[in-house]
């Protein structure tokens, strides 16, 4: 059988991990008789319409590799551009692009929406007589693809490591707190996971034994500000000082919030925090001990900040990305590539697939049954759940010159081969 070439693409926000599911890719694909040359789309399926798709088997093996140690989306690039069912010329295009370079293979890694978009193109290509296998890749720091009962995705790559980071950021905030309490007694720190609460759940990681005094405000829970300024009011008068940790997308009123082309709101990009109207409620309605109320809010670096990168997530990461491979060459389409956790005290995972059809465009919530009692909290369950996946040790980086060295892809393109492209929905943004 005469070898097809295979495109991967990134969609939506990265992960710490994201290149290590496009190194398992590239280099299983090495040896899959079936996939010739791997290509990776420039900013995703942005990167297909343009036809601007990087020649990754050419690449030196040293910067395949260390797309181990490299995070986010800088290798190959991501993007927020959303293949709508109206933009009919875009989706032509893909076929176009697909069918001018001998592609056989498509696989995106991204999240709920990315799976709608490769199923959606594998169905399109079937009925244009285009011979494609479509695979999904999951990666998501939210961990909301899959289903409630975690039985057919038990976890996403990208959610261990920022729950790393916040395991770390929760102890260090806790001794700054207890050296500084006097003057600055209570901490709001605002984690990302939009409606989603899996992220701001992980800070209870940094205390599995409740500790420290720590309230966790998850989305799912939401509740009025009154309440929360009563139970840190609480806290104080018992410990003297009081850590937040609360979802970006807590129900507080309105924002100011900015859409993504997906819909999505963009917390980091709208006019006011959460964080910042809980710090502004607690000062204004005043504290029961001296000082005020303090806020914190990491963006972007809850996804980038390699240095905290579980080493248990970059290695399931790496092998959902040969497990994509492998369902890709052999023929099965219409199916993502998915973690299930194997039963029984010891944490072992197993590589399977899942329907595209299942997962697109689905939102797992954080489980009730994970929310503690009081809504300020959670479970000693969540705890087993999600311990395993930061795993037991820090990431050693490579470094040169005090510097973290990173993949430096060549600029080795594919011939373009059909006439220059605008995206449909660029070319509404220009008119």
């Amino acid at each position: 059988m005469a070898k097809k070439n295979l495109v991967v693409a990134q969609s939506g926000g990265p992960t710490p991990v994201i290149n290590n599911s496009l190194r398992g890719i590239i280099e299983a694909a090495r040896d899959l008789d079936a996939i010739g040359t791997v290509y990776g789309a420039r900013h995703g399926i942005e990167g297909v319409l343009k036809e601007e798709l990087i020649n990754l088997s050419s690449q030196p093996a040293e910067e395949i590799a260390l797309l181990r140690y490299t995070p986010v989306a800088g290798s190959i690039g991501t993007c927020r551009y959303k293949l709508k069912p109206e933009q009919t010329e875009d989706f032509q295009r893909v076929i176009d692009v697909f069918r001018a370079h001998n592609v056989g293979y498509f696989l995106y890694i991204g999240g709920n929406d990315s799976m709608d978009t490769a199923q959606k193109i594998a169905d399109l290509a079937q009925s244009k007589g285009l011979d494609l296998v479509a695979v999904g890749v999951p990666k998501t720091i939210d961990n909301d693809v899959g289903d409630s009962e975690f039985q057919l995705v038990d976890h996403t790559p990208g959610y261990g490591s920022t729950a790393k980071y916040w395991t770390h950021m929760v102890q260090y905030a806790n001794e700054e707190n207890a050296g500084s309490c006097p003057a600055d007694p209570v901490l709001v720190m605002q984690a990302m996971g939009r409606k989603i609460g899996f992220i701001p759940a992980a800070a209870r990681l940094a205390d599995p034994h409740r500790e420290m005094p720590l309230l966790i405000y998850l989305a799912e829970c939401s509740c009025p500000l009154e309440k929360i300024a009563d139970e840190v009011n609480d806290m104080l008068k018992k410990r003297g000082r009081c850590m937040i940790v609360i979802s970006e997308g807590f129900e507080v009123g309105n924002l100011g919030e900015i859409k993504d082309a997906f819909g999505h709101t963009s917390y980091s990009s709208s006019k006011l925090t959460v964080c910042q109207i809980l710090v502004n409620y607690l000062n204004e309605k005043g504290l029961p001990t001296k000082g005020a109320a303090r806020g914190n809010v990491p963006g972007t670096d809850q996804r980038h900040s390699m240095a905290y990168a579980s080493t248990v997530d970059l290695e399931e990461a790496y092998k959902v990305g040969q497990q994509a491979a492998l369902l890709a060459a052999r023929g099965e389409s219409g199916f993502m590539a998915t973690i299930l956790r194997n039963p029984g005290p010891i944490y072992t995972v197993r590589y399977d697939k899942v329907p595209l059809k299942v997962v697109a465009n689905s939102e797992r919530k954080f489980p009730k049954q994970w929310i503690a009692p009081g809504g300020n909290d959670v479970t000693d369950d969540f705890i087993r759940y999600a311990r395993p996946l930061i795993g037991d040790d820090m990431l050693t980086l490579p470094m040169i010159d005090g510097r973290q060295r990173l993949t430096r892809l060549q600029p080795i393109f594919a011939e373009k081969k059909l006439p220059s492209y605008i995206p449909q929905a660029d070319r509404t943004r220009k008119s």
